[in-house]
């Protein structure tokens, strides 16, 4: 049953809606959280937890949980084939999280939903949001008919925000950014180590190789017009076309697929008024690099820890300083990703220019770090 009143409505409870929920639980705030399913998703797009990540997972207290249940990636290689243009490790980071963290997002959202329950909050399901707006001093949030009243309304519903929606805030991007992927995970047999992940650039559009716990590997590509549920055929292609060529992988089994497509967008605010953005609701780009999902949990803590001071008395003027500094991220992470993509596909006259850069770059030790920083999130720290 849903509360007739509450401090911070929160619509969403993906990764960014659960870590939004537990900062302000743990710093004593009333919260409530709802998703329009019915039943948590069992499958997942995001497959990594980068180290800056972690360390603010580790503030609201679910880092060592979700550390038990993942694979620590302690390098990830850029290849063309068999191989490897650039390799960039992590045990230089500048933080106790000197790796990446391969687990599932739904394992992640598993995690959150726990340290949730601790604080004392649960997600109430399903409520689907229908209808936003103001009543005095508070904002009133219709969900087929029943209400909830609330001081802020927090926007984590992803891609196709309702909340954004129905706060009037545009969600644009440039021109001719639509992308299509495909995701699995599959077992394979495979010559590659597990203890990294790679890209591999080619001319059809970069493909991600990812271990995960389980003997599980995460494939990412970008595809055009790919079926709804690639087959075991269908991924085996792909690995022949852009992965390993002396010792191809061979796919086994196919314990999940999908695809999707998505433009490239950003917010044109992360707050108007009562309501705040965050996650994919706020900002949507391609997932080479593995960014989104980490972003959106970095917003998660920086609102609910802005949040939590508002409501203990600081000026809202502080919502206004944390739109402004997760937007600029917001385009600088899709910028980021965008240049990944680019590199994959270039064209054949420029692929020996390009890997001749990256074998460049692979000797250069400070180079490397830039990018580990980059990957890690780490380079983002002095933002809050």
């Amino acid at each position: 049953m849903l509360p007739e009143r509450t401090d911070v409505l929160i619509v969403g409870a993906g990764p960014t809606g659960l870590t939004t929920a537990l900062t302000l639980a743990r710093r004593g705030v009333e919260v409530t959280l709802l998703d329009q399913r019915e039943t948590p998703a069992v499958t997942s797009r995001a497959a990594v937890v980068h180290a800056y990540t972690l360390e603010v997972l580790d503030h609201v207290g679910v880092g060592e949980s979700l550390m038990a249940r993942g694979l620590r990636s302690t390098r990830f290689a850029v290849r063309d084939r068999d191989r490897t243009l650039v390799t960039v490790p992590f045990d230089r980071l500048p933080s106790r999280h000197r790796y990446a963290l391969m687990v599932s997002q739904s394992v992640t959202e598993e995690v959150l939903t726990g340290g949730l329950a601790e604080a004392g909050v649960r997600v109430l399901r399903p409520y689907r949001l229908t209808g936003l707006h103001r009543d005095g001093d508070r904002t009133v949030a219709d969900f087929d008919g029943t209400t909830v009243r609330a001081r802020w309304v927090v926007g984590a519903d992803g891609i196709n925000s309702t909340v954004r929606e129905l706060a009037g805030i545009p969600f644009t991007g440039p021109a001719g950014s639509e992308e299509c992927f495909v995701l699995a995970d599959v077992r394979v047999d495979s010559a590659l180590p597990r203890d990294g992940a790679s890209i591999f650039l080619a001319r059809g559009g970069p493909m991600v190789w990812a271990p995960l716990p389980d003997g599980r590997v995460r494939l990412v590509a970008t595809v055009t017009d790919p079926p709804a549920e690639p087959d075991a055929a269908y991924l085996q292609r792909l690995l022949d076309e852009r992965g390993l060529r002396r010792r191809p992988d061979r796919v086994r089994d196919v314990l999940w697929s999908s695809r999707f497509r998505l433009h490239r967008r950003v917010a044109g605010t992360f707050r108007s008024g009562p309501v705040l953005l965050a996650g994919d609701a706020g900002h949507v780009h391609s997932p080479a690099g593995g960014q989104g999902m980490n972003l959106g949990i970095r917003d998660a803590v920086d609102l609910g820890q802005t949040l939590a001071e508002v409501l203990a008395g600081a000026p809202e003027a502080r919502l206004d300083s944390y739109a402004a500094r997760r937007r600029p991220l917001a385009h600088e992470v899709a910028g980021f990703a965008d240049r990944l993509t680019r590199l994959a596909t270039a064209p054949p006259s420029v692929r020996p220019a390009r890997d001749a850069l990256l074998r460049l770059v692979s000797v250069l030790p400070p180079v490397r770090q830039w990018i580990a920083l980059r990957l890690s999130g780490l380079h983002q720290r002095r933002s809050r």
